[in-house]
């Protein structure tokens, strides 16, 4: 895609960074011939607009958006990217689990701290429960009381994430906790290696609550329903699921540390922050891939979500591996006829992306917004480890960012934080979402390597992908063509003839049932619903 010779940088003209130059001398966005159906200028022209609608066909009525429509012209990114000097780090991975990123304990950065400190009008914090009189204060009994059931499920980005279920339904809870005392560690479990993920203070989360609330209605991403305020001791459930969800990743993998405080070690005065989901399913890593059609569809709806919040909210994931995918079954699968066009919307799977503790995105309906990004220099562990495979892809970000091409810097190259790049120390707060690409290239390999169907079905996916697989893959030479963006994947398969036009041009429907009330009710108010119940029969008495 032809790159323009100024951009608007946060509204603000400016001149293309020495990064912005360097990297635009790689070929980018290799156009293709549509395969099927030719679209004319036009019609190419609006593809980011009939992105905000493209969904698998769905017989229900669109849902309207909660977010107010944009101010101002989506500004176009500039990308800082640095070239390195960078040594060994000593520090080590404190990560083995799939489900959760190789994770350090996470702060708000200093960036983002100092900078709202310089607002004239600084936001009050979103989980401050003495700024935010909204949120409910509950214990553990009130988030699930006998008869609810409750799953620990993953443990994502400094939190815990578990499922509830009862009789109004099926929610995702992540369990963040705030700075609060817990149990000291006993003898044994010094000796076992527990780790204790350190507690958060309220600030250091607004970021992600924030991303949340701005990506609730993009088709692809998790429903954001609620957030409030649990302390006290654990409930029975909690602590048995807990010790569950530990034996199983210790099967899986014995050399694994246990990183969250066992729910036995909470007091009275223990306190977490719970944000409460929309149930997405199963994780890709749990999933098992049967058809070819799996394949096109999780790809493919992968890319057009994160294309989505590429034009409404500049957002970069940063961290979306197989543990922060979640696919689910809504329809029956359907045949691929071999003389119809399109490789998109035959499995019947939707899937979602989650957790946006690393992510960057801004509000495009404020002019001159300030971005939300989390600082990964803040611990290098992050880059130096070798545990998981979704490490050299935090690795590649990082060169990315400090070399402005698409080498990778090997582990021991990241040991200066905020190191020396080609415009000057490595910022997060920059927008470059080649880092979407460098996770859409994870998802292929992922599901290549994962396939358990029929190999024929899996060559002719891989044959079929080949052109593409070239551009995405970040191990390319330089003068191959080389995507930019998630939106610059899209656009490839549209004009391959995956993607059939009317697809992104039909009905905009949710392929979800999006749900988005609390499941959660607390004593207080089912006190309050029996006696209303009550008072209702008596009314009804005398009469």
């Amino acid at each position: 895609m032809p790159r323009t010779t100024t951009v608007r940088k946060y509204g603000k003209p400016s001149k293309r960074s020495k990064a912005e130059r360097l990297f635009a001398e790689l070929p980018q966005s290799p156009v293709r011939k549509p395969a099927i159906t030719v679209m004319d200028d036009h019609q190419v022209a609006c593809l980011t607009e009939q992105l905000s609608v493209v969904r698998i066909e769905e017989e229900e009525e669109p849902k309207i958006p909660r977010r107010s429509p944009r101010k101002s012209v989506k500004p176009t990114p500039t990308v800082e990217d640095r070239s390195s000097t960078e040594g060994t780090s000593e520090e080590e991975d404190r990560s083995g689990d799939k489900a959760r990123a190789v994770s350090p304990n996470r702060s708000q950065n200093d960036t983002l701290v100092e900078r709202s400190a310089e607002e004239d009008c600084p936001e009050p914090s979103l989980v401050d429960s003495q700024s935010d009189a909204s949120l409910r204060f509950l214990a553990w009994d009130d988030v699930c009381p006998s008869g609810d059931r409750i799953i620990k499920i993953a443990e994502a980005s400094y939190a815990e994430v578990y499922r509830v279920t009862n009789e109004r339904g099926t929610s995702i809870i992540k369990v963040i906790r705030l700075d609060s005392p817990i149990k000291p560690k006993t003898k044994a479990q010094v000796k076992a290696g527990l780790v204790d993920e350190e507690p958060h203070a309220a600030a250091d989360i607004d970021g992600e609550l924030q991303i949340s609330e701005w990506l609730a209605d993009i088709p692809g991403f998790v429903v954001y329903k609620e957030r409030y305020l649990v302390q006290g001791k654990a409930s029975r459930q909690l602590l048995e699921t807990h010790q569950v969800f530990q034996k199983r990743m210790k099967r899986q993998d014995p050399g694994r540390a246990q990183f969250y405080p066992s729910p036995s070690r909470y007091l009275d005065e223990t306190k977490f922050l719970v944000v409460e989901l929309g149930d997405a399913g199963t994780a890709l890593e749990d999933w098992e891939l049967t058809d070819e059609s799996q394949l096109w569809d999780i790809f493919l709806l992968e890319a057009i979500a994160l294309a989505r919040a590429e034009d409404l909210a500049m957002f970069e994931h940063r961290d979306l591996h197989e543990g922060n995918i979640c696919v689910r079954r809504v329809k029956p699968p359907r045949e691929r006829r071999t003389n119809s066009s399109g490789f998109f919307g035959n499995s019947g799977l939707d899937i979602t992306i989650l957790d946006y503790g690393l992510s960057r995105a801004e509000d495009l309906s404020v002019d001159y917004a300030k971005p939300v990004a989390f600082d990964l220099e803040r611990d290098l562990g992050l880059f130096t480890s070798t545990h998981g495979s979704q490490c050299r892809v935090y690795r590649q970000m990082r060169s990315f960012l400090l070399r402005a091409d698409r080498k990778c810097i090997p582990p021991e190259g990241h040991k200066t934080p905020y190191a020396k790049g080609v415009d000057g120390p490595l910022s997060w707060d920059v927008y470059a979402p080649y880092t979407n690409v460098l996770w859409l290239a994870y998802l292929y390999e992922y599901l290549v390597d994962n396939f358990v169907g029929d190999r024929k079905q899996l060559a002719r996916f891989g044959m079929e992908t080949k052109e593409m697989w070239a551009y995405l893959d970040p191990d390319a030479n330089d003068d191959v063509p080389c995507f930019g963006s998630a939106a610059d994947v899209v656009c490839f398969a549209v004009e391959s003839g995956w993607i059939r036009e009317e697809q992104l041009t039909g009905a905009g429907t949710s392929m979800l049932g999006r749900e988005d009330t609390s499941i959660i009710v607390s004593r207080a108010e089912e006190g309050e619903e029996e006696g209303e119940e009550e008072g209702e029969e008596e009314e009804g008495d005398c009469r």
